[in-house]
């Protein structure tokens, strides 16, 4: 699915009011689901790594960092992943990462993929609001500029589910600032759920710094990679926001390229984004990878490893 996120998600307004009937369907349908659909144990231990904000949480990234854990600690991990069309930059994004990666229409079917090529943990990118497998290990992601919006269900709000939904999570893993009162709230709804705070590391920071930057992305959030370029001193002077997963045309790329060069920028995009560019303009277009860290990572890695 390939969209903006509106404006009227950050808070309630009359827009999201005159909308929110409609997001008793997606109650409706939420509640079908848990008391109707049978979930499926795997042979193998499940951790899901998901969201109940729509894009931009972070979870990939984090999925990747608890594989190359599990891998550390001498386990043969698998990520899966829904198979989307529209969702193929995520895809490449994961497999130039990971050796074990399955993208199959169904989730099941990855996972038997997962067991017949002798993985013994699978860590599931997105998919906590399917229930037709049950997980050993929920994770939820937030980010600490979006945490849940207005709150609002779809099409109403950014939410899939309800955040007293979080009640079925063991961790919550915020990525940006941290947020004392949203983390009381988490703990009111389970005071079980351990909350770890996460930040982006630049890699190539120093190469990028006293350069000044047209930015563009085409992600869940893109203010949130612009925030990040600034929040590590680097000189932004224009910022283009795309929608999600968008597919750039060759002639977009040359148009960002000209503006660049008129206005003696250089054009900076996100890792994913540029999994998506013409390969022919890879030579004109920079693009941030970045690594995960998770502050108190040590009791990270116990409560994820007591899980297994």
């Amino acid at each position: 699915m390939k969209f903006k996120k509106p404006k009227f998600w950050n808070d309630i307004n009359f827009l999201s009011i005159c909308l929110f009937p409609l997001s008793l369907i997606t109650i409706i349908i939420n509640i079908f689901k848990t008391h109707f659909i049978k979930g499926i144990r795997s042979n193998i231990p499940v951790i899901c790594v998901g969201n109940i904000f729509i894009g931009g949480t972070g979870k990939t990234p984090l999925s990747i960092y608890i594989y190359n854990l599990l891998k550390k600690r001498s386990f043969s991990p698998a990520i899966i992943r829904k198979y989307y069309n529209s969702h193929l930059d995520e895809i490449n994004f994961t497999k130039s990462k990971v050796k074990k990666f399955f993208y199959e229409k169904k989730r099941v079917s990855s996972i038997s993929k997962a067991e017949s090529q002798k993985s013994n943990v699978i860590v599931m990118d997105d998919g906590l609001q399917d229930v037709s497998i049950i997980k050993d290990l929920n994770i939820i992601c937030f980010n600490s500029s979006d945490l849940i919006g207005n709150g609002f269900l779809l099409p109403a709000g950014p939410l899939r589910e309800r955040l007293n939904n979080v009640k079925h999570c063991q961790i919550a893993v915020i990525n940006g600032k941290r947020n004392i009162t949203f983390e009381k709230k988490l703990k009111s709804i389970s005071n079980n759920i351990e909350i770890y705070q996460s930040k982006y590391m630049i890699k190539g920071l120093k190469k990028l710094r006293g350069k000044k930057i047209l930015a563009f992305a085409g992600i869940g959030s893109p203010e949130n990679f612009f925030n990040l370029l600034r929040e590590n001193g680097l000189k932004v002077k224009r910022e283009i926001s795309f929608p999600d997963h968008y597919n750039y045309t060759k002639k977009e790329i040359e148009k960002l390229i000209l503006k660049a060069k008129k206005e003696d920028l250089i054009l900076l995009t996100t890792e994913k984004d540029f999994f998506r560019i013409n390969r022919s303009v890879f030579k004109k277009i920079n693009y941030v990878s970045v690594n995960l860290k998770i502050f108190n990572n040590k009791s990270f890695e116990k409560v994820l490893f007591k899980h297994l």
